[in-house]
């Protein structure tokens, strides 16, 4: 009977474990987090650690002042989500995604990038 019970508090801890797992982080991105870009971007990247639902995905990008910067509706294929940008002068930009992975788990983050310009 006791080695029961072992097995079966290993496999619920196996199975605790693994609903850690089971969110979209992001895995990384392209301009990088908290990077600095010599020339700006056309468009901005992410890749998280699932796959995504397209339709309750999104990624919108901010200058110094707030105004969005981003050209709307993201493109989202599998684990990748893109969207395009406008021409961007040098400075800092602000980086806020919202993203539901297939297992209807939802995370959201932020970050910055800078355009140096030079």
């Amino acid at each position: 009977m006791r080695p029961l019970i072992i097995i079966v508090s290993l496999f619920i801890t196996a199975l605790g474990t693994t609903g850690a797992w089971a969110h979209a982080h992001l895995d990384h991105a392209s301009p990088a987090v908290d990077s600095t870009v010599p020339t700006a971007p056309h468009e901005i990247t992410l890749w998280f650690t699932q796959n995504l639902e397209a339709v309750f995905s999104t990624v919108e990008v901010f200058d110094g002042n707030g105004g969005r910067v981003d050209e709307g509706k993201p493109n989202i294929s599998g684990n990748t989500m893109r969207v395009a940008l406008k021409p961007l002068p040098p400075g800092t930009y602000r980086v806020h995604w919202h993203a539901l992975s297939v297992d209807t788990h939802t995370t959201d983050g932020t970050f910055t990038f800078k355009v140096s310009g030079t």
